[in-house]
């Protein structure tokens, strides 16, 4: 991309793509720092009642979406905590957090990143490719346990995939993860042990290579699929002029 496109992608997008640099940055830190909350408050969450549960998926909703806590550490430590009662609310939590992030993000775009990508008819044709492809797109963003759940939703909703299938893929395409991350948790006797470094095992570090590989390989394929179709397209409309 020549300097002055980036200079004006940066200048027409600063607030979206500052918004993107934080969903990225701010997991890292707060889970740091939330972990040893949760270690001194275990007390607490291991005595929840039915109404302080919903409070605390709630709270999780609003701190997932906005990148405050990462979704793998919130389904261990709801394992840990809630046990297999809190498989739903992890579930449930996860799509509200889906629907608050893919809504406030379209509050802070704008639709300017859409727009500026439309000013390269090439890279607009390949984002029209990959929206006819949205459930395929959607599922493999989320299947993957590397790919920061606030981030992506950010970028699936800048490049306006329908917001239904948006929160239909992305609550079936997180729960491998989920579940077996859940799982984790509900297998652990020590909490700090636990969020510093779970014991995935054998057969978990192989599920989870397998995730990435399937996410990667798959949105590679998507990708250069509607590259292809896109170039093709943009062929057939030049031959047209002619």
């Amino acid at each position: 991309m020549p300097i002055n496109a980036v200079k004006q992608l940066y200048r027409e997008n600063r607030s979206t793509l500052v918004s993107l640099f934080l969903l990225i940055a701010v997991p890292v830190a707060a889970s740091s720092a939330l972990i040893y909350f949760f270690y001194e408050q275990q007390e607490v969450f291991l005595n929840l009642n039915a109404w302080q549960m919903l409070a605390f998926f709630m709270v999780a909703s609003f701190t997932m979406a906005f990148a405050f806590t990462p979704t793998t550490f919130i389904a261990l430590i709801s394992g840990f905590f809630l046990g297999w009662v809190g498989f739903p609310g992890v579930v449930i939590s996860y799509g509200v957090a889906a629907f608050i992030g893919y809504l406030v993000a379209q509050r802070i775009d704008h639709g300017r990143m859409t727009a500026f990508i439309n000013h390269f008819p090439k890279a607009a044709l390949v984002m029209d490719e990959l929206k006819h492809h949205s459930w395929e797109l959607i599922l493999l963003a989320r299947i993957s346990p590397v790919l920061p759940f606030a981030f992506m939703t950010f970028v699936l909703s800048i490049i306006r995939v329908p917001l239904k299938k948006f929160l239909i893929a992305s609550m079936a395409g997180m729960l491998p993860r989920t579940l077996f991350f859940f799982w984790v948790g509900t297998q652990a006797s020590n909490l700090l042990d636990l969020l510093k470094d779970p014991n995935e095992g054998v057969f978990g570090k192989v599920l989870l290579i397998g995730l990435i590989v399937i996410s990667l390989f798959g949105l590679y394929y998507l990708l250069n699929n509607a590259i292809k179709k896109a170039l093709k397209r943009s062929s057939e409309k030049n031959m047209e002029k002619i």
